[in-house]
């Protein structure tokens, strides 16, 4: 199989999404001035997200990760991978890279909540929604998209796609 960005078109560059992670992180800073944070990072295409928003943050922080899977389409969810750090009286955040359908989200903010945190934010780089099928909101979002399918920085088409810095779109 060949690049798979050879079938895609330039949506984000780089740069943009180095600006929105700068102005996500002013934003997370000043909610959380002198507060330590654990983000839980949603494995697989959240972690270059992550990994920037980490940097760019200086607040004290944990990082954990979570594998989660739908069983069927529509259908229920299964966790691969739980959180292993304590979150009970912590400020977490999710650090999502897009919100969809909102389905493996809302699983996991109830999971967390479960676990009776001080506080529980979402972030996400990229939010999508028309494509929402449950009531779930971010708290902070770099860019609110149309209903588009993007590839690169994380996000993927059947794998592949991830490592691209900046994010396409289909041609089509």
């Amino acid at each position: 199989m060949g690049l798979i960005k050879d079938d895609m078109l330039p949506f984000i560059t780089h740069d943009e999404i180095h600006k929105m992670v700068k102005q996500l992180a002013k934003q997370i800073e000043s909610d959380y001035e002198g507060k330590e944070l654990i983000m839980i990072c949603p494995l697989r295409g959240s972690m270059h997200f992550l990994a920037d928003l980490a940097r760019a943050l200086h607040l004290p922080q944990q990082i954990d990760f979570v594998h989660l899977q739908a069983v069927e389409k529509g259908g229920a969810i299964k966790i691969i991978k739980d959180i292993s750090v304590n979150i009970a009286g912590k400020h977490v955040l999710i650090i999502e890279e897009i919100i969809d359908t909102g389905r493996t989200l809302k699983f996991l903010r109830d999971r967390l909540l479960v676990s009776s945190p001080a506080s529980l934010k979402i972030v996400t780089l990229l939010d999508k929604p028309a494509r929402r099928e449950l009531p779930i909101r971010p708290d902070y979002v770099g860019r609110t998209i149309e209903d588009r399918y993007v590839v690169g920085y994380g996000m993927d088409q059947e794998e592949l796609g991830r490592n691209y810095p900046d994010i396409f779109i289909m041609k089509n």
